[in-house]
């Protein structure tokens, strides 16, 4: 018998409900019926996942000297997926149901199955399907041109190796990095936005002199697991898998995925992959100009860099935050994403405790003098258990709230989301006591 389509992890389930509730995410046109494999980001999710990027642009380029930032096209020449293997490697071989015309990937189905597991019915020849989208370019029929949305980032820096080296005093080694959607026409999706159609990417290639590689190898994937351990990811939950054989890809000469368990098992977040010249030597090749670093305190040797990749996924890892920050407080009946507060999308809500006697005005203020500094939201709707509640739920630290105390001494009460606990602090000590917390954290 062929395998079942696997359902959805019932915890998975829970974030997929909260994230609609609390507007995190959505599924694309869902006032059409909506596109399986394709989601939106609402408010709260944005803002996380910008703090994501952000938090890891600060890591890779920010914080370094020998590693450079670029933003390269989606729609590129398609002579650039025949040097890089995609157009020939970049498949799977796929059978479809003659009755039901559902597709299905060969290898996930049993061996030698022959009728559909969804209607039973009698299932085509496998065939091998290209997983890149194609689109044209061209404003007629007869002149347009065959090309496709890029499956991923890493090309753009590669054919872009001259124009980086040329226009800045670059020594090996050093860096391209880019973050940047990406597309591949996935059959087999599920469990949220672990696999989509559409998705984005936060890659680097590292370049270095042909023999470094078991060294530089050994060094990225160990900075790059402890990044994953900066955003406040539980560290028993992450781990590195080394690439057998034959499980590399067809660039790639040894790799290592960074992997967390999720609620449905150990699978990867990122890979870190030893690339050799491969992309380099293609591109030369095909298009026949030189993509060599000069050396010019070597006599001007001419070197073809190898490469060090790591290449990540943006939607992979706001559903690791998510999954690993989800918990369900049974002894005080609330449910909190505990986001690390470096990254949560608000780091403070500000509350009135009622809506008269000047609380509000006072409340106002403090947000009106906070939200340019730190993430922040007013609410001054319903009890202050519903407010507060809902600031649980969306993951946020650290709630204020303005009481008639504060009328007579200027303190405000700031309360902390995972210990519950709560401290009476000056109103003009509010931005230094936060941003004290979320630096301790």
């Amino acid at each position: 018998m062929a395998k079942k389509k696997v359902k959805n992890n019932p915890v998975i389930e829970k974030i997929i409900s909260l994230s609609r509730r609390r507007g995190i995410l959505f599924q694309s046109s869902e006032i059409y019926g909506s596109i399986n494999a394709v989601y939106d980001y609402g408010p709260l999710g944005v803002e996380l996942k910008r703090n994501v990027k952000d938090h890891w642009w600060k890591n890779i380029v920010t914080a370094r000297e020998n590693i450079l930032g670029m933003d390269s096209a989606i729609l590129m020449h398609p002579k650039v997926w025949e040097a890089s293997g995609h157009i020939e490697n970049f498949h799977d071989p796929m059978v479809d149901c003659k009755k039901c015309r559902k597709r299905f990937r060969v290898d996930n189905l049993q061996e030698n199955t022959t009728h559909c597991p969804e209607c039973n019915g009698e299932l085509s020849d496998p065939k091998q399907f290209n997983l890149m989208f194609k689109t044209t370019l061209g404003s007629t029929e007869d002149s347009s041109q065959e090309i496709y949305l890029r499956p991923e980032t890493a090309q753009g820096i590669f054919i872009n190796f001259n124009n980086i080296t040329s226009s800045n005093r670059v020594k090996l080694p050093f860096g391209i990095a880019q973050i940047g959607k990406a597309f591949r026409n996935e059959i087999t999706t599920g469990n949220f936005i672990f696999r989509t159609r559409e998705f984005e990417q936060m890659e680097m290639e590292f370049f270095i002199r042909p023999g470094e590689n078991d060294k530089w190898l050994e060094y990225w994937k160990n900075e790059r697991l402890n990044w994953y351990k900066s955003l406040g990811v539980t560290p028993e939950k992450l781990r590195l898998h080394p690439h057998s054989e034959d499980e590399l890809a067809h660039y790639s000469k040894a790799c290592y995925d960074i992997e967390y368990e999720f609620p449905f098992g150990f699978s990867e977040l990122e890979g870190v992959a030893d690339r050799g010249t491969f992309d380099l030597t293609q591109h030369i090749n095909l298009s026949k100009k030189k993509l060599h670093y000069i050396d010019q305190q070597n006599g001007g040797e001419k070197i073809v860099p190898a490469v060090i990749e790591t290449s990540a996924g943006i939607d992979r890892t706001v559903l690791t935050i998510l999954a690993d920050s989800y918990w369900e407080d049974e002894e005080n009946n609330r449910t909190v994403m505990r986001f690390s507060p470096e990254i949560a999308p608000i780091k403070v809500a500000i509350f009135p405790l009622f809506n008269k006697q000047g609380m509000p005005k006072i409340a106002r203020k403090i947000f009106d003098d906070l939200k340019f500094k730190i993430s922040s939201f007013y609410d001054g709707g319903g009890s202050i258990g519903k407010r507060y509640r809902r600031q649980d739920e969306a993951g946020t630290p650290f709630c204020i709230t303005v009481d008639h105390q504060s009328l007579d001494d200027k303190t405000v009460t700031i309360r902390e989301r995972d210990s519950l606990k709560q401290e009476r602090i000056a109103i003009s000590k509010i931005e230094s006591v936060i941003n004290d917390k979320i630096q301790s954290s």
